[in-house]
């Protein structure tokens, strides 16, 4: 089972139903001691980072997942978090993931990033297994992990940047796979088949 942690900061509901879509049980959670009786674990987000790193630390969710040791996945702003820090808010993030996120270079693109654009894979893994280049994923963004070794699939827009990172037993996807339809789905499916 997944546990879908509840920082109130995110469409939770979206995520849940992505996951029964693909008939795999899910809870959510709003303590963080309850986090260690999970398999894996999705981070959700959406929003302000100060706001939402905030949340975690007053909610006593940062040891509990730093310390997790399963498959933990941050989607869209929960993948920022995981970051070493961030420009929104210049704030320390959790520092599981290596990388810093910084707003989009857009200069005369329209901000934030919102809709389709197409992925390139950086370099194979079992969370990209089946995914192609130009195959096409949902965001909404302003800011962005830089490309680094921790990059899998890139995006550009204005600047490339990360649109899934991984370090060890976290990971990210700056989109929102729970809206892309298909490519979606199998990346979710990617996340629940992934073993550490």
């Amino acid at each position: 089972m997944i546990a879908i942690i509840n920082t109130g900061c995110a469409n939770i509901n979206s995520v849940r139903f992505a996951f029964e879509r693909l008939n795999c049980a899910t809870e959510v959670i709003n303590r963080p001691e309850q986090l260690s009786q999970f398999d894996r674990a999705i981070l959700p987000g959406v929003g302000h980072a100060s706001v939402a790193m905030k949340r975690l630390i007053d909610g006593g969710w940062q040891a509990a997942i730093s310390e997790f040791e399963k498959p933990l996945m941050g989607i869209c702003l929960g993948m920022q978090l995981l970051c070493e820090s961030t420009e929104e808010g210049h704030i320390d993030t959790l520092g599981l993931i290596p990388g810093k996120v910084s707003l989009l270079d857009t200069d005369k693109l329209t901000s934030p990033h919102m809709g389709w654009n197409s992925l390139t894979v950086e370099r194979p893994h079992a969370l990209t297994k089946g995914l192609s280049d130009q195959d096409q994923v949902y965001f909404v963004h302003s800011f962005a992990h830089r490309c680094n070794e921790a990059t899998l699939v890139s995006g550009e827009y204005g600047n490339r940047f990360s649109a899934i990172v991984t370090q060890d037993n976290f990971a990210g996807m700056q989109f929102h796979p729970e809206r892309s339809a298909k490519v979606g789905a199998k990346l979710l499916t990617n996340f629940i088949e992934w073993r550490i």
